[in-house]
């Protein structure tokens, strides 16, 4: 490789990296914008939601856990009957009007858990479903979808919800809720839980590794993911794609390595073509893969599969660019 042909390509990694560094600030201020026009409008819907979730299971006289068995199709048929039924009766009450049976109530209230969701019978003949979001076991938000419908026998839509915007909850709907209301509850609960893993992931690495990473550049609902990993003779560019939103381990793995050498002088670079010819200067201008770290990305969660790859580079660069050292 020619010199006009390296300065070529010097130039076009500046050019490349420019440009990147301005897409990625713009993504920042579009994120940052739109969760500021969203954010009191959302906490006003939260608050309220959370307080009318909060005197629902306050005024049950029942909590019921369920297994997976036991949450189905028939289960919400009852849970749809029950909120019905507590609406007409309410209707038809006169003002004022107390149980004409005191030790009897009107109506039992109960309320359902099934793994990381509960579910209320609200009024107004509505369903409300809190989810309960984790990671590494520790309690995340709750978030909430309030489901209605005007007789039982009409397909139920969505009323309200906290789920963030960027989630396909109208795209579940539409898919789900007027065939499969149960599929459809389920399916919320995992984009859900799904984007605080994946999100918490990116979180932890960045607490844990701050001063080692640049560039982190992530979508809204953290199913693309970019990052570069600063060392003193590489830098190590890793970009994640997942299948889905309902995916917490990548699919689509990238991880580059590039040569970062630096010459003071240029007889040093004429020094180097002599020594080292064509495999030199063309190994600066090409990027190695790392095939061990996709790897790791792969089947470990995030935070894991950084401290492997970190690990293991300085061996895995002495590999790959071996003349690092006596260039």
């Amino acid at each position: 490789m020619m010199m006009g042909e390296v300065n070529f390509v010097q130039e076009e990694d500046v050019r490349l990296e420019t440009t990147r560094a301005r897409f990625s600030n713009l993504l920042k201020r579009h994120g940052e914008l739109t969760e500021r026009l969203s954010r009191d409008s959302d906490k006003m819907i939260f608050e309220r939601l959370q307080k009318e979730f909060e005197a629902a299971r306050a005024s049950q006289t029942q909590e019921i856990c369920l297994d997976g068995e036991q949450w189905n199709d028939g289960l919400l048929a009852t849970i749809r009957e029950r909120v019905h039924m507590e609406a007409e009766r309410k209707s038809k009450q006169f003002p004022g009007e107390k149980n004409m049976f005191p030790g009897l109530p009107f109506h039992e209230k109960i309320t359902y858990k099934v793994g990381n969701k509960v579910i209320c019978c609200l009024d107004g003949a509505r369903i409300g479903i809190q989810y309960e979001t984790l990671f590494a076991g520790e309690p995340c938000e709750l978030y909430h979808c309030v489901l209605e419908s005007k007789s039982f026998l009409e397909k139920m839509t969505v009323l309200e919800h906290t789920v963030p915007f960027f989630l396909p909850i109208r795209e579940a709907e539409n898919e789900f809720l007027f065939s499969n209301a149960m599929k459809f509850i389920d399916h919320v609960g995992d984009l859900l839980q799904a984007y605080v893993d994946r999100r918490e992931q990116v979180r932890l690495i960045k607490e844990l590794y701050g001063n080692q990473i640049r560039e982190v550049y992530h979508s809204l609902p953290y199913h693309m993911v970019e990052f570069v990993i600063a060392d003193h003779d590489s830098k190590v560019t890793v970009s994640l794609r997942y299948a889905d939103l309902i995916s917490i381990l990548p699919s689509g793995v990238s991880v580059m390595a590039w040569p970062m050498y630096q010459f003071n002088k240029t007889s040093t670079v004429t020094m180097s073509m002599n020594k080292k010819g064509i495999e030199s200067l063309g190994s600066k201008a090409i990027p190695a893969r790392l095939s061990y770290a996709e790897d790791a990305l792969r089947t470990m969660s995030l935070p894991e599969a950084y401290a492997e790859i970190v690990l293991n580079l300085p061996h895995a660069l002495e590999e790959i660019f071996p003349h690092k050292n006596s260039v």
